[in-house]
This record gives C-alpha cells, structure tokens and sequence, in this order.
C-alpha cells in the first residue's frame, strides 16, 4: 500500500543537519590548491572563501522568504514556477537532474573511493579492471556505485533511517574538522605562519610551481578571483537541500529559513577557519602544490606526522559518506514534484508505503551510477559551477518579482536585509558569471548548453501530457 502524501517527521536539528552536511563533502580539503595558485596570497585564499561564504549566507537567508511562502515539496523548482512560468522551473529541475545532482552524487562518491584507497590499494582509481577502449572501468568508480546504491536503498526504506544517517555522520565530520583545526593551530608553525601573513600575503598574483610568479593587470585580477571562487562555491553549493524536503519538515514556514541560516553559517565558519590554519601549518608552495591538490593531506601530516593520511582519509570518508546521503535523499523530491506537473517520468510522482518517492530515488541512482562510469563528472561540475550562480540569482530575483506579483501572500519569514542584501548577491552573482564568461568559457558554455537542451524536452513533455 503506497501513501499519498508526505510525513512531517524532521525539525530543525535535522534541517541544519541537512544543511551543512550536505554542503561539506571533500571540497574543503583539496580545492584551496587551485584557489592559491589563482590568487597568490594568504589573504586572497581567506579572502576567496569569506566572499563564498557572504555570498552563500545571503543566498540562504532570502531563499528563507521563499520557503516560507511555499513550504511544499520540491522547493528551488517550485519558487522558480511561482515567479517566472513552468519552462523557467523546468529547465532548473532538468539541469539538476541532468548533471547538478547526479554529477556531484557521482563525484562525492568517487571521492569517498579515492581516500578509501589509502587504507585499501584494492580500490583504488589507479586500477583497470576493464578497458573497452572509450571506458575504463575501476573499482573506486565501483565502490562509489555500491554507496550511492546502499544509500538509494535506505532512504527508500523511509526517512527516518536517511535522518539518522545524516545526523550521525554529520555531526561526525563537524567535530571532526573542528578538531583537526584546533590540532592545526595547537601546532601551528610560527616561522610559517609569519611568512605567510607578510606584506606579500596581500599582493594578488598567479603563483607557478617554480615559485615564480606573474603579475596581474586590474581587470585580469578580477578575473582570476572569479575563476578561484569556481572551487570554494562548488564546496559551498548544496545548502538549498533542505529546501526540497519541505513536505517533511515540521512547521516548514519557519524551521527551514533557519535551517538555511544556521547550516550556512556554521559551515562558512569553518571553511575560513580551516584555511587559516593551512596557511599556519603549511608554506604557501606547498598548499597550491599539494600532491593532486589534496592540501587536507597535507595538513593532516604536518599535524599528526604520519599517522596523519590515516586520519584524513578517515574524515573524507566520513564526510563524502554524510554529503552523498543527503544529495541522495534531498534530490529524488525535485523530481517527485516535477512528476506531479507532468514533466518527468509518471512514476516518480508516487511515494511507496513508507512515503518517500522510490521510484524517483532510483531513477537520481542510475544516473548517477552512469556519471561514475563515464569518468566525466569533473569536468561537468566544473562546467555548471556558471548555471547553479545564475539559477541561485534567478531564484532570489524571484523575491522581488513575488513582491510585486503576490504582495499580499503570507510571509512568515522575509528575506534578511532586503532589498540591500538580495540585491548584493545579484550583483556579485552577475559578475561571477560574466568573468567566467570571458576569462572560463570552458567553465560556462558546456553548463549553458546542457540547461537549453531542456527547452525542446520540456514542450515535448507537453505534448505527452496532453496525450
């Protein structure tokens, strides 16, 4: 026997939990690699996630508004729907079906595999176990599908057991870094740290693996900002999550704009705290040329001396194994209220007995069990860095179009800061995306092209409809 509707069983706990253990995966452990080599200087790298962080915080707080108007399940898609029309809203759920979810599913459990393989060579990517010339299949791409498979099936079992999992691993990995930075700074390196916060820790540059460096003009400087913040914004994406489990909260109105607040704001916490403390235990060279940017290594092994990868690898599980969860279980909702507008597979509209939409949660698993064979997966994140910024600014000019559109809805919770804080982020968000466009075409473009490839799949979704 199958529910038709879904159970309010989670709180704010299990909201803010969603939040932020969504948000960290491995990211924060390799990407300030490629950020310092863009940027230079131990102030930029803190700089770099401290406009992240502003960026995402201001993001969380007005979708608030949103969630509070349209506390249903499916959230960024159905706010997109309320404030421009359907083909708006569909082509954001095809993107994130199409790549921003499954890709990153793909690519966190890849992830998992890739640190799982310091304590077991088994597995490791290195390893060919099948090669058809155009596919190379190894087992850390297998061990990632079996994750994402054994999360799919817990989270079909009901959301009772993917809440546990959540609270548990999350909470895990964020005494975990909280530790690992307060180890980090115990033993932090005076004559490093000195040398990296001198006068140069503020001069913007490119920094060579020869030590050399090369010097921007002011718009190239701009540029290589925006191109930096590709990694610390993909780090921080994922927080919406909580936004699409909205006919599961408990008293949604309220409990997931301050969920989106506190997630949000406990992670951005600690990404710049953790980066303070690369730069006091570790020379800039060897934080932008970490071995396969794995600058989270590198900082464990300085801390902990060789004991060191043993303990990082284990927080990377930790913390892939707790994200992976909660993309998995948060996505399947888009597509369930995408059913339910008839512009996606019928069945993933239905929830089975234990009122979780299964049908939807495997469709999101094969796909992304497909993104783990291709090998792709990186390249695509790095390509819809571009369009999850613009559907992110679309969605929170959404606010004032709402305004205009239904200035009489009821607003539990208004956008923070409003109209000075929305309109921020638009801007910021505008310029991302335009230096990107122009310094990044490789970043932008592909993302572009894969979100208009929804235009024609939308009206031939259509035209089945009204068959």
């Amino acid at each position: 026997m199958s529910e038709t509707k879904f159970k309010p069983v989670l709180g704010l706990w299990d909201g803010t939990m969603l939040v932020a253990g969504s948000m960290i995966g491995s990211g924060i452990f390799i990407v300030s690699s490629d950020i310092l080599r863009n940027v230079g200087g131990s102030g930029w790298l803190v700089a770099v996630w401290l406009i992240t962080g502003f960026m995402t915080i201001t993001a969380a707080v007005s979708y608030g508004e949103l969630s509070g108007m349209f506390p249903k399940a499916g959230g960024q898609y159905v706010y997109l729907k309320e404030a421009y029309n359907p083909l708006v809203a569909f082509l954001y759920g095809w993107s994130f079906f199409a790549v921003i979810q499954t890709g990153t599913i793909a690519a966190v459990g890849v992830a998992f595999s890739k640190f799982m393989a310091y304590k077991v060579p088994a597995v490791s990517e290195d390893i060919v176990l099948l090669d058809l010339g155009f596919l190379r299949i190894s087992p850390a791409q297998l061990v990632s599908i079996f994750i994402i498979v054994l999360l799919t099936y817990i989270n079909s079992r009901g959301v009772k057991g993917g809440k546990a999992i959540q609270t548990t691993f999350t909470v895990t990995k964020l005494l975990s870094l909280f530790g690992l930075i307060v180890f980090g700074f115990f033993m932090m390196n005076g004559s490093v740290w000195e040398a990296n916060w001198s006068a140069d820790a503020w001069d913007l540059h490119k920094l060579n693996a020869d030590n050399s460096i090369e010097a921007y003009t002011t718009i190239a400087a701009i540029g290589a900002i925006a191109a930096a913040m590709v990694g610390s914004i993909f780090s921080s994406d994922a927080w919406n999550n909580v936004t699409f489990i909205a006919g599961e909260m408990k008293n949604p109105q309220r409990n997931i704009g301050l969920s989106l607040f506190l997630g949000t704001l406990i992670v951005t916490i600690i990404y710049v705290s953790a980066n303070l403390m690369y730069t006091a235990v570790l020379p800039l060279h060897d934080i932008a040329f970490a071995e396969k940017d794995r600058v989270g290594v590198a900082a464990s092994h300085a801390i902990f001396g060789a004991e060191g990868t043993t303990i990082i690898a284990l927080m990377i599980m930790v913390s892939t194994f707790g994200c992976n969860n909660g993309l998995i279980l948060a996505g399947a909702r888009v597509y369930y209220t995408m059913a339910k507008d008839g512009v996606f597979f019928k069945q993933a509209g239905e929830l089975n007995r234990f009122a979780v939409p299964q049908r939807a949660l495997w469709v999101q698993c094969i796909l992304a069990s497909l993104w783990c064979l291709s090998g792709k997966y990186g390249d695509l994140l790095d390509m819809v860095s571009f369009v999850v910024v613009l559907f992110y600014m679309l969605t929170i000019i959404g606010i004032f179009i709402l305004r205009k559109k239904q200035p009489d809805a009821p607003r539990p919770y208004k956008a923070f800061g409003y109209p000075v804080l929305p309109l921020i982020y638009i801007l910021m968000g505008t310029t991302f995306c335009t230096l990107l466009i122009y310094y990044k075409p490789l970043y932008t473009w592909p993302g572009l092209i894969i979100a208009l490839t929804g235009v024609p799949l939308y009206y031939f979704a259509l035209k089945r409809k009204k068959v």
